[in-house]
């Protein structure tokens, strides 16, 4: 994670993108490209979404989108200073409190 949060940063810093990496911008970019993806989705049925990927074309573009979304996520964290996994990690701990297995509650 960390190698590709850098590979990115160098991207960016090598075309002296860094003045438009805001965390807002960040975020801006982040929901468009999310937006994207849901495109692909949007007037499938449940059964057609799930075989997405058996389509060459539409599986490289799904693809595509979801390193999109993530290249701007991972930006977004590097910018505000979060890590990503230890924030998955805890948010996955409150979850587990807050959403008890039947019958541990």
């Amino acid at each position: 994670m960390a190698r590709l949060q850098r590979r990115l940063a160098d991207f960016a810093a090598a075309r002296d993108w860094q003045p438009y990496h805001t965390p807002k911008n960040l975020a801006t970019a982040l929901s468009v490209e999310a937006s994207e993806l849901v495109e692909i989705f949007q007037w499938l049925t449940p059964e057609e979404s799930a075989r997405v990927m058996d389509d060459p074309a539409t599986a490289h573009r799904v693809t595509d989108e979801v390193a999109d979304v993530l290249a701007y996520l991972l930006q977004l964290c590097e910018v505000l200073g979060i890590d990503a996994l230890a924030a998955l990690d805890a948010k996955i701990d409150r979850n587990e409190e807050r959403f008890p297995l039947p019958g541990d509650g």
